[in-house]
């Protein structure tokens, strides 16, 4: 993200050699020049928050319209290129200004208006932002698909604050410098032509950066361990300032696939432990890593140790277990942690949470949630004793959608967005109805349901639940009180599913046979949407959406 901001910088700074941009400076030299003394800080901030507001409002509908990000950032980084090679040719840098000529024109007049103060200077500055937001256009694509890759709308934020600092900085010590600038404004003209060419090289060496996909960070951290080892030897990456002794396991259930295990049995052993639960997506799309690793390194001297700690009552069923270990092909050892008794032994809070322990017993190396399987693998390879240079999982992260709905509970012991105009009874038979419409990331029933602790149950044929969503998947942890199949039907946005269905609800219908997570929708890309499902009979079970 660092990175990305101060690229974001460097973007706006490139800003003062865009051909229709140059006519500002000394419209802003003017304006500060003409007013009073606390005009020029007006100026700047008008101009920094129009730039501001301008890049706010196309994320949002960038982000409402759920465009592809890749076609976004194909076509800015296009636009970017064009603009950076209109910057290094004189002709077509002519005939750019000259099609912007008439948005020069209209910001002159801007600065013989209205008051002396701040307040003005801030009405004029926006004015200006405004006027010349036009020539941004091609670097705004670019600052926006940076944005969009964040995984925070802070994150998000700070890009374009960044961005519009950079465009503002050169104005602000044009306005501040006042009539001595006037002076030195011929130097700028005698040199436009090499600064202007400067800027064009330093936008695409921007679209080069971005079209990469980079991470520089990654690539410091090589190079500097490079220098902080023998060539063909590995380090360990990330690792705990303070490793510490590995925590028992502690009061487990069963053992599946193995026989009991305790940390001083696997002393010598090199031994990965992975906290998950079936039903969470989050820890299912960490398995074909694991499993992987598992059929790689075992046989090198890897055990890998899966405590499953449930996160809803079903998932203490051991049948259950067994059925997911079984569908997931896991060969490794599964402690089931029923009573999270080595869950709190090793004070985890998360599910998936990876701890790499030495073939001292210490901990070593942690990581909670998705991603880095790059970096655990070499931890792997490198406490093996393994030469660099083995085939390692390269993990590729899917877009981040900033304003993808949270993971959302139904039952009230967690419940949270409900959004029906009953209130929800607890543990009692109730009768619903939907509401008109659903406030964003809103759900409500409509038929007679049960809200318990931990799930709601559809108690009659045709019970539905209705959600407000923005996502691009669908999951609903699902299940059946009755023992018996239930049949489920999912409609989008008031319509049957067809492309959009998930892969456990093909042609629009979800068989429920047991307790676990269905996938119901796959919109290809994310956006808002309203999804419905209607069970077929009494006995639905259903305890909590999650999305990707």
């Amino acid at each position: 993200m660092i990175i990305d901001i101060g690229l974001a910088f460097l973007e706006g700074l490139a800003l003062i050699a865009s051909p229709c941009i140059l006519p500002v400076l000394p419209l802003v030299l003017a304006a500060s020049v003409e007013g009073g003394k606390r005009r020029p800080y007006g100026i700047i901030i008008g101009f920094v928050l129009a730039f501001s507001l301008f890049a706010l409002a196309s994320r949002q509908i960038v982000l409402a319209l759920g465009v592809d990000l890749d076609i976004i950032k194909n076509v800015s980084l296009v636009l970017l290129a064009v603009f950076g090679l209109v910057l290094l040719s004189s002709k077509l840098s002519e005939k750019f200004s000259s099609m912007t000529q008439g948005a020069a024109n209209f910001g002159n007049d801007l600065a013989s208006r209205g008051g002396d103060g701040l307040l003005s200077g801030v009405l004029i500055g926006a004015l200006i932002g405004l006027v010349w937001t036009p020539c941004a256009g091609p670097i705004l694509a670019a600052v926006l698909v940076q944005v969009i890759r964040q995984e925070t709308a802070l994150a998000g934020n700070l890009i374009i604050v960044s961005f519009a600092l950079g465009a503002g900085v050169p104005m602000f010590i044009i306005a501040m410098t006042g009539r001595k600038m006037m002076n030195k404004l011929g130097f700028l003209t005698r040199h436009a032509e090499a600064v202007r060419r400067g800027f064009g090289v330093l936008i695409l060496l921007s679209v080069a950066y971005i079209a990469s996909g980079v991470d520089v960070e990654s690539l410091l951290t090589t190079q500097s361990t490079k220098a902080q080892r023998p060539a063909g030897e590995l380090v360990l990456q990330d690792g705990l300032s303070t490793p510490y002794a590995a925590p028992e396991f502690k009061d487990i259930e069963a053992w599946i696939n193995a026989n009991p295990l305790t940390m001083q049995s696997l002393k010598g052993k090199v031994v990965l432990i992975d906290f998950w639960t079936y039903s969470c997506i989050n820890c299912v799309r960490t398995l074909p890593y694991i499993t992987d690793w598992d059929s790689k390194y075992r046989e090198q001297g890897l055990v890998i140790v899966g405590v499953h700690s449930p996160e809803f009552e079903f998932e203490k069923n051991l049948d259950n277990v067994k059925a997911a270990i079984a569908q997931h092909g896991i060969r490794y050892p599964v402690a089931q942690d029923n009573r999270l008794s080595t869950w709190l032994n090793f004070k985890n809070r998360y599910w998936p949470a990876h701890y790499l322990i030495d073939r001292d017993g210490k901990v070593v190396y942690t990581h909670f949630g998705e991603g880095k399987y790059d970096v655990t693998e070499n931890n792997i390879r490198y406490l093996l004793g393994l030469k660099n240079g083995g085939a390692t999982v390269k993990a590729s992260a899917p877009a981040i959608n900033p304003e993808q709905t949270a993971e959302t509970y139904l039952g009230y012991g967690r419940a949270n967005s409900y959004d029906g105009d009953a209130p929800a009874l607890h543990d009692k038979a109730q009768a619903y109805r939907f509401p008109d419409a659903l406030a964003e990331d809103g759900w409500a029933l409509n038929g007679k349901w049960k809200v318990g602790a931990e799930n709601i149950t559809a108690l009659e044929n045709g019970a539905a639940l209705r959600l407000d969503f923005n996502a691009r998947k669908v999951f609903l942890v699902l299940g059946t009180s009755t023992g018996k199949p239930i049949k489920v039907s999912i409609r989008l946005n008031g319509e049957a599913v067809d492309l959009n269905a998930g892969k456990e609800a093909d042609g629009g219908v979800v068989t429920v046979e047991r307790n676990t997570l269905y996938e119901l929708i796959d919109q290809k890309i994310p956006k808002n949407g309203v999804l419905e499902i209607q069970s077929d009979s009494p006995g639905l079970e259903a305890y909590a959406f999650t999305f990707g």
